[in-house]
C-alpha cells in the first residue's frame, strides 16, 4: 500500500488532513517575496543550531530566510510529495516573528534559540493564533489567550515557533486500536523513512509529528510531550534525538494533560547538542505548577556543558536483555553493535536485572478522568465539551469522523471515580513508584553502581515513566528495511546531565543518524 492510500484509508484523508497548514500557510501574503529573497544558498538538510547561529553571524542568512525555507520545504514534502502530514498548523505570525528576531540581532541580542524555528506538539498551548487540539475535532476551536510556561521560556530564548504538530488524538490514550499518529483533526502521521511497506502507526506515538518532522528537516527543534514513551517512541523511530525529562523539570502548565503524575514535555532534534540547548532554555519554577520546585537546586540552564566526547570512558551501564526484541531480530542485533561500540568507547557494560512486576496499575486511567474533567471544564464556549463525560457524547453523535478506532480508553478512564484521593488510585500509584522508583530503577541501580541503564527504543519506557524519572534516546543504526533502531540511557530523578553526557559521548563515536530521503 503506498502513503497517499494509506492517508486516504483513514477518517479524515488526504485533502482534510492538510487544510488547517493550508489555510495557515495562505496568510502569508508577502512569502513569495521573502522565497524571492532567499538567495543564501544555506542548506536546512540536516542543519544544527550551530550551524544557524555561525549563518547568521556571517550574514549568509536571516531568520526571516530561514522561516520561509522551512515553510516552503512543508508545502512541498509535508503536505505534498511524501505526505509526511507532520504539521498540523503553521503558525501564522512566523515570518512576523523571524523578522522581529532579525530586527533584534542588529541591535545585539540574541539568546541560545535566536531565530531558530521550533515546532510544538499540538496539546501545547499557545496564545490567540493556533488553536490546541490535542488532535481532536472536538477542540478545533479551543484558543487560548496565554501561552504555556514552556512556550514562553522558548520566546524568552529568542525561538520562531513555526507551528503544530500533527499527534496521535489525546496523547494515544482513546483506543488500544488506533495507529500512532493518528488524529481525527488532522489524519495519519506517515514516516518520513518509510518504504511502502512501514505501517501506519511505525511512526511512534504520541508526539509522531514532532518526531516526524524533525527526521524530515521541518523544523530544528520540536518540543514533544510523555506520560510513557510518548517522546522516546517516536524519536527512536524517526532516527533522531529525544529526551524525556525528569517530573518537574519542566512546567506542565499549559498542556492539556493525560496523567499529571507521568506528564512531560521534552525537546527533540537531530542530534544530542541541540536537545541539550533547547532542554535548558526551557526550565524554570513555575508558581501555577507546584512539582516544578522539585527542581529547585537541580535544573540548569546550561546543558551543553555535559557534551562530553569522553562521556562513556569508566561509565557503568545496566542492561537488561529481557528488554530487547527477539535474539534472532535485526533490532536486537542493532543493540548488540551498540554495546559493543559503547565498549570500545571505554563504558563497563553489566547485565542485570530490572524488576518489572507484572502490575496492571490503572493510575493513567484515574489521572485522566480527574485531569481532562479539570481542563475542558475551563476551555471557552467555543468548545462544545466541558468535560470527559460530554467528549465521548460528542464523539458518539460524529462517530464516522470521530470513532474510526473507537473510544474505549476514553470510556474505561470515565469510569474511574475521578476523585484524587480514591483509596485504590492511591494504592496504585504508591505501588508504581515503589515498583518503578525505589525498588526498582533506584535499587538495581545501587546494587550495580551504574551510571545509567540501557533499552532499546521505548521497549522500558513505562519503569521510569512510572517513577518520573528521565530517559534519553539517540540513533543506533537501521534495519534492512531502513526502520530506524535507538538506544535509550535511562537513570534517577535529575539525573539529565549524565544522561546527556553518555548520550553525547555515543553519539559522537558511531554518527549513526542518515537522513530520510524524500
Amino acid at each position: 500500500m503506498n502513503r497517499k492510500a494509506i492517508l486516504a484509508g483513514t477518517a479524515v484523508g488526504v485533502a482534510a488532513a492538510i487544510v488547517p497548514a493550508k489555510k495557515a500557510y495562505s496568510t502569508y501574503k508577502s512569502f513569495r517575496e521573502e522565497q524571492e529573497e532567499q538567495q543564501s544558498g544555506f542548506s536546512i538538510e540536516e542543519a544544527t543550531i550551530s550551524d544557524i547561529h555561525q549563518a547568521f553571524d556571517r550574514g549568509d542568512l536571516t531568520s526571516a530566510q530561514l522561516t520561509a525555507h522551512y515553510i516552503k520545504r512543508i508545502e512541498t514534502l509535508d503536505q505534498k510529495g511524501p505526505n509526511i502530514n507532520s504539521i498540523r498548523i503553521i503558525n501564522p505570525d512566523a515570518m512576523n516573528i523571524a523578522r522581529k528576531r532579525d530586527q533584534e540581532r542588529k541591535k545585539g541580542v540574541t539568546g541560545p534559540l535566536h531565530g531558530i524555528p521550533v515546532l510544538l506538539k499540538d496539546n501545547i498551548e499557545t496564545r490567540v493564533n493556533m488553536p490546541t487540539t490535542a488532535g481532536s475535532l472536538a477542540l478545533e476551536n479551543n484558543f487560548t489567550e496565554e501561552d504555556a510556561f514552556l512556550v514562553k521560556k522558548l520566546r524568552e530564548a529568542g525561538a520562531v515557533i513555526l507551528g503544530k504538530t500533527n499527534m496521535s488524538e489525546w496523547a494515544y490514550f482513546m483506543s488500544d486500536k488506533a495507529p500512532s499518529g493518528y488524529s481525527s483533526i488532522a489524519g495519519q502521521v506517515l514516516h518520513p523513512y518509510g518504504p511502502e511497506d512501514f505501517k501506519a502507526g511505525s511512526v511512534g506515538g504520541s508526539s509522531s509529528g514532532s518526531g516526524a518532522a524533525i527526521a524530515a528537516n521541518f523544523g530544528v527543534v520540536s518540543i514533544g510531550t510523555e506520560t510513557s514513551g510518548s517522546i522516546l517512541s517516536p524519536a527512536s523511530a524517526n532516527s533522531i534525538v529525544g529526551i524525556k525529562p525528569t517530573v518537574g523539570l519542566i512546567s506542565r502548565g499549559g498542556i492539556i494533560p493525560l496523567a499529571k503524575s507521568q506528564d512531560t514535555a521534552g525537546p527533540m532534534a537531530r542530534t544530542v547538542t541541540d536537545v541539550a540547548i533547547a532542554l535548558g532554555t526551557m526550565t524554570g519554577i513555575d508558581e501555577k505548577d507546584p512539582v516544578t520546585q522539585l527542581s529547585q537546586g537541580c535544573a540548569m540552564f546550561d546543558y551543553t556543558k555535559n557534551l562530553n566526547k569522553d562521556g562513556l570512558k569508566g561509565a557503568v551501564i545496566g542492561v537488561d536483555k529481557s528488554f530487547f526484541s527477539k535474539k534472532s531480530s535485526q533490532e536486537r542485533k542493532v543493540m548488540e553493535e551498540a554495546i559493543k561500540d559503547m565498549e570500545a568507547a571505554g563504558a563497563v557494560i553489566k547485565e542485570v536485572k530490572v524488576p518489572n512486576e507484572d502490575f496492571e496499575s490503572k493510575v493513567l486511567w484515574y489521572e485522566m478522568k480527574l485531569s481532562m474533567d479539570e481542563y475542558l471544564r475551563n476551555t471557552s464556549d467555543k468548545v462544545p465539551v466541558s468535560s470527559l463525560q460530554e467528549l465521548i457524547a460528542y464523539n458518539k453523535s460524529n462517530a464516522k469522523v470521530m470513532l474510526p478506532f473507537g473510544q474505549k480508553l476514553l470510556e474505561q478512564s470515565d469510569k474511574m471515580s475521578g476523585d484524587p484521593e480514591d483509596p485504590t488510585y492511591l494504592e496504585h500509584r504508591a505501588k508504581d513508584v515503589r515498583n518503578a522508583g525505589t525498588q526498582g530503577i533506584d535499587a538495581v541501580m545501587k546494587e550495580h553502581m551504574l551510571d545509567a541503564l540501557l533499552f532499546e527504543n521505548n521497549l522500558g519506557a513505562a519503569i521510569p515513566a512510572k517513577a518520573g524519572y528521565p530517559s534519553i534516546t539517540v540513533p543506533a543504526g537501521y534495519t534492512k528495511k531502513g526502520m530506524p533502531v535507538g538506544v535509550t540511557f535511562s537513570a534517577k530523578a535529575f539525573s539529565e546531565p549524565k544522561l546527556i553526557e553518555l548520550a553525547y559521548a555515543y553519539e559522537q563515536a558511531t554518527k549513526k543518524r542518515k537522513a530520510p530521503v524524500l
